[in-house]
């Protein structure tokens, strides 16, 4: 399903990746503090879908350009998100400063502060989120969970934070906005799906926490929203999912599907304009894996199994606009294409002649059933959860980075 086109190495290990909305453009956060800009080649505007598939890794002018890179924070770069329209890049580190740069030259022209824990410890901060042009939110390592005022230019209206919830008993590890209500002007939602610690939670806006969940039971790692289906990701392998929307949220109709027995689902990303049918998922595992799995009404089937590195888990994942697929952990970024039809009927024809015209059969990969059917995996060590940290860097970068088969 997906090809593996650029492998591009990092001078220290990654913790953050933003991709902007209109344009081929990620930025990434390391734990030297360091905040980067990799320009991404576009894809041909070609009406043959095999010739816009592979020219961007065979025609010789595709590269990862980097525009600009700077020591952003003194500790390490935790988190990085775009403003609404990509004009504005925020980013937060471990020196408790919360940045606001031009995207286009990467110029700071605003910052502030990150408020301090009640007995004055630093609180760091763990997520950004542009929800609108006018509302960012900022979350910490105390759970806190920070509300602020944007002006015209992008930059925060007031370093104290309009509002201030905390909607888990932990640090919120991802969060989701949901989809603008049907008396919506602004076309922008005023609430977010959010877990953190072993909880789920919802929360407006105005109103603030609108829903919290039971303890789960396990710490929640990763989570989204797929159509009416909200998915979670745990430390223990296993997929969660409530459908119905948000009445079936709160109404606890809950499906579990263990999807890799024992390894930390640590980033889950819905797969946009998915036309294999169905609503398709990817989610970044502790042991370096990406999964890539089918959401059905009564199961999740795994469609591919890619390997992003052999030692170190992927702690980030998305896609960018023209549907390449960005994975990140370690002091490697992967790009990844989506295989066509024309892609899949030369490997089949290839692995054919290999096999002397034998039927292949699929790939191999097999479906994930409920708890209760799925099949025993083997037995591995638990891996060791990295913890965020400051970090130093690791080795020489290249500014220029060609495409697998660009030399």
């Amino acid at each position: 399903m997906f090809n593996s086109i650029c492998t591009f190495p990092l001078p220290s290990d990654l913790l953050a990746q933003a991709l902007h909305p209109t344009t081929s453009l990620l930025a990434l956060g390391l734990t030297s503090g360091h905040v980067q800009l990799q320009r991404l080649p576009p894809l041909p505007s070609n009406s043959n879908p095999r010739a816009k598939a592979k020219s961007s890794s065979t025609n010789g002018h595709g590269t990862v350009e980097t525009a600009w890179r700077t020591r952003r924070h003194k500790g390490s770069c935790r988190t990085l998100a775009f403003s609404s329209d990509g004009n504005q890049l925020f980013s937060a580190g471990t020196d408790g400063i919360v940045k606001v740069a031009t995207t286009e030259t990467g110029e700071v022209i605003g910052k502030i502060a990150v408020s301090s824990e009640s007995n004055g410890d630093p609180d760091f901060p763990t997520l950004l989120y542009a929800l609108s042009p006018q509302t960012l939110l900022l979350a910490t390592d105390s759970s806190a969970l920070h509300i602020y005022d944007l002006r015209s230019n992008g930059t925060i209206q007031s370093a104290k934070p309009q509002q201030t919830h905390h909607p888990h008993d932990d640090y919120i590890s991802s969060l989701t906005p949901l989809s603008p209500s049907e008396n919506s002007i602004s076309g922008f939602s005023r609430q977010w799906f959010s877990t953190g610690g072993s909880t789920v939670a919802i929360t407006d806006v105005r109103k603030g926490i609108v829903y919290q969940s039971e303890d789960l039971g396990e710490e929640v790692l990763s989570g989204t929203i797929v159509g009416e289906k909200f998915i979670v990701g745990g430390e223990k392998g296993a997929l969660r999912m409530w459908e119905g929307g948000v009445k079936g949220l709160m109404e606890g109709f809950e499906r579990r599907i263990t999807l890799q027995k024992g390894e930390s689902l640590d980033v889950i990303c819905p797969i946009p304009d998915d036309a294999q049918g169905g609503d398709n998922v990817a989610v970044g595992l502790g042991d370096g894996s990406v999964r890539v799995a089918q959401v059905g009404a009564k199961r999740i089937s795994v469609v591919d199994a890619l390997k992003h590195d052999e030692i170190e888990g992927v702690v980030t994942l998305g896609f960018e606009p023209e549907g390449r697929m960005i994975s990140g952990g370690g002091s490697i970024v992967k790009i990844w294409e989506r295989e066509t039809a024309d892609d899949l009927d030369e490997e089949e024809k290839a692995a054919d002649e290999a096999d002397g015209g034998s039927d292949t059969g699929a790939n191999g990969i097999e479906s994930a059933e409920s708890e209760d059917d799925s099949s025993e995996e083997e037995r591995r060590p638990k891996r060791k959860k990295r913890k965020r940290k400051k970090g130093k860097s690791t080795g020489g970068t290249s500014h220029i980075m060609a495409f697998k088969g660009m030399d």
